[in-house]
């Protein structure tokens, strides 16, 4: 697939692209004998890996370091299975924080219900005791 195509698929630009190769945040991209990137599957799936690492609030930094190992091969198992338990309990924690989050602000909106029903409920009142048929 040419970089065009990619960048679709991904809903990302061709320069973050290049970027994420050449930071090494993908591993190198082939290219046909005029230089094209010409991505692969592979490729693919590398990118949808780091883009879905990247919405979990991985840093580049950690991304860079896995692709790293990844490519000095399967000595590097262990460590990048430690680098990826490390990210999850730190992603863990951050859901849990997240959660507590939301269900302080589902208290607060439930909190501002209750007033805005009070006041209707007020304002009901008021109009029904204003124009009761004598």
């Amino acid at each position: 697939m040419k970089i065009s195509e990619v960048s679709e698929k991904f809903n990302i630009s061709a320069d973050t692209l290049r970027y994420y190769e050449k930071i090494g945040l993908i591993p190198p991209v082939n290219r046909d004998s005029s230089g094209v990137r010409n991505y692969t599957e592979e490729d693919c799936n590398w990118i949808e890996f780091i883009l879905c690492m990247k919405n979990a609030g991985l840093p580049i930094k950690t991304l860079v370091k896995y692709v790293e190992l990844f490519q000095q091969g399967d000595d590097t198992i262990e460590e990048r299975k430690e680098l990826l338990m490390k990210e999850r309990e730190e992603l863990s924690i951050k859901i849990e924080n997240m959660k507590n989050t939301l269900d302080r602000l589902d208290y607060k909106i439930a909190k501002y219900e209750e007033k805005i029903l009070k006041k209707e409920e007020t304002l009901r009142d008021m109009f029904l005791s204003q124009n009761k048929i004598t």
